[in-house]
């Protein structure tokens, strides 16, 4: 991710958490979908709603890019209803073995983000399955 400042950090770190709660994750799905270490306690997740920025790590970021992608997907797909995404992420998917695509986040870790991605944005898919 391109250096940002510490104001731009800070915005996206709370557009991100505020998506993951528009989709209805608790502090602790959260924790766990942006894989923190141990470093960062679950109850730390409220000081990112306030004033801390998330770190700049590899992983982390990657996991950012995938959450804003497939955020603008479900906006793109459901353009008129923004409840839907929610609703969508949380319903079982026959893509998806019959889980709700926010269980296979949860469960995969990054595969399992990746892979809703490129079941939403095709853009994407094409982009890593040329």
């Amino acid at each position: 991710m391109a250096e940002l400042s510490k104001e731009d950090s800070l915005s996206l770190t709370k557009m991100i958490i505020g998506i993951l709660e528009s989709w209805g994750l608790s502090a602790s799905q959260q924790h766990r979908l942006l894989a923190f270490s141990k470093k960062v306690p679950v109850r730390g997740m409220r000081r990112f709603q306030q004033d801390r920025a998330f770190p700049d790590e590899a992983e982390l970021n990657e996991r950012i890019e995938h959450i804003v992608g497939i955020h603008h997907a479900l906006h793109t797909t459901y353009p008129h209803n923004p409840a839907m995404g929610p609703i969508w992420i949380k319903t079982s998917n026959k893509r998806f073995n019959n889980q709700p695509p926010i269980k296979l986040m949860l469960e995969e870790g990054l595969s399992g983000v990746q892979q809703v991605r490129a079941h939403l944005d095709c853009a994407y898919d094409w982009e890593i399955n040329p």
